[in-house]
């Protein structure tokens, strides 16, 4: 992104990567705190502040999500909660799912999608409140287990493909409440199923030329300085203190969500 004036055209450099820093650490301490990647906050921050169209702001948030991820997945492998295979599986399970959201895109109606998945996220939150995953909790790989994580990673993969929301917010709390894994090993095995997913959408991405790679370096590059604290924040909280905050966020991308839907209503 070259230096423009500010009277008009594209935002000039000098004003891109100072908000694209804020964005950056906002993001990267939810993502830690959430095990989420962020791109529920930097999409429609990089749509406000800066006047990104919504696929060229979806293309820059998963390539920042590249670096981010990874930053996660070490802090909460420190801290022992990253079941390493469970997130191999659920990766496989969301590309084959993202291929499938793609064919399906042009021929499912976008509003319906969306209310579906408001009403998804309303019996999320409800659960949240009914269900606190106990920390010292151990996941078990089985044939069954494991054929319901594919399962799991090809309906996030597919969820995405069509809507454009990140995995973390499916794949968390269905961790959690599904598979019984403690909260924090949830996020850490999110936040490693990321890293795949990221990587291809973001070569696809580039090669449609949907990325603004400036932008995108700045905000994963400063998402990279925050991310390690979400993941420390997420460590003090008491469960049934994460699974509240986790629920408030949650309900802001209901909310998000549900505006879109009616704006595409009355359009």
């Amino acid at each position: 992104m070259n230096e423009q004036s500010t009277t008009g055209g594209a935002p000039s450099v000098s004003r891109v990567v100072p908000i694209c820093i804020g964005i950056g650490l906002l993001a990267g301490t939810l993502s830690g705190m959430f095990g989420v990647g962020g791109g529920t906050v930097i999409v429609p921050m990089l749509v406000f502040f800066l006047g990104f169209d919504q696929r060229r702001a979806a293309g820059t948030s998963l390539a920042a999500i590249v670096l981010t991820a990874p930053v996660g997945v070490v802090a909460y492998a420190l801290n022992g909660s990253v079941n390493w295979i469970a997130g191999l599986v659920l990766a496989a399970g969301a590309v084959v799912g993202a291929q499938i959201g793609t064919w399906l895109l042009p021929r499912i109606s976008q509003i319906a999608l969306r209310w579906a998945f408001v009403a998804f996220l309303v019996g999320v939150i409800v659960s949240l409140f009914l269900v606190i995953p106990s920390r010292d909790a151990l996941f078990e790989l089985s044939w069954l287990s494991g054929a319901g994580l594919v399962a799991l990673g090809v309906v996030t993969g597919t969820v995405a493909g069509l809507i454009g929301v990140g995995g973390g917010i499916i794949v968390v709390p269905a961790l959690m409440l599904g598979f019984g894994m403690s909260d924090l090993t949830a996020r850490g095995t999110s936040l490693l199923m990321m890293i795949p997913t990221a990587v291809s959408g973001t070569v696809g991405n580039i090669r449609r030329t949907n990325v603004d790679l400036l932008a995108a370096g700045v905000v994963g590059v400063a998402s990279c300085a925050t991310t390690a604290l979400g993941v420390w924040i997420a460590t003090l909280l008491e469960p049934q203190v994460a699974n509240a905050l986790f629920a408030a966020f949650l309900a802001f991308i209901a909310i998000q969500m549900a505006i879109r839907a009616v704006r595409a209503g009355r359009a």
